[in-house]
């Protein structure tokens, strides 16, 4: 997958994927204004362009990349594991996307419901899945 942020500075180049994940929890919703709508990449994530990524460090053990040019929110990097989750809409051109789960359920505030039938997480469910590593 090929895709890009608003600007057109940082081109971003990641295996193909069809799932997407959506996730509520309260720091993804204060970052984005809504909850983000992810491609799990796993580490093979490509970033090229004439600006690199500026991070901003969430928490212990993730971090959070944007264009410091035009802002445009590009990913989660769970640094443990060098996971990436991508924004979906940085590729434009991807007709295959599904929504096939959501994460930190509990967290999801009333205003707002997907009609999507997905598999839910709450985030004591997300944390279990990372148990035994430093996410913990």
């Amino acid at each position: 997958m090929k895709g890009t942020c608003l600007c057109g500075a940082i081109q971003v180049t990641a295996p193909d994927h069809t799932d997407i994940s959506v996730c509520h929890c309260t720091m993804c919703r204060r970052w984005g204004g809504s909850p983000m709508f992810a491609v799990h990449c796993g580490p093979g994530v490509q970033f090229s362009g004439s600006s690199t990524p500026a991070t901003y460090r969430s928490s212990e053990w993730a971090e959070r990349g944007f264009c410091p040019n035009c802002g445009t929110h590009l990913y989660f990097h769970y640094l443990p594991e060098d996971d990436y989750v991508l924004a979906a809409g940085l590729f434009q051109e991807s007709e295959t996307f599904r929504i096939a789960g959501q994460i930190f359920i509990d967290e999801k505030p009333d205003y707002y419901a997907l009609a999507n039938d997905t598999e839910t997480l709450t985030g004591e469910q997300v944390f279990a899945q990372f148990a035994g590593d430093s996410s913990s």
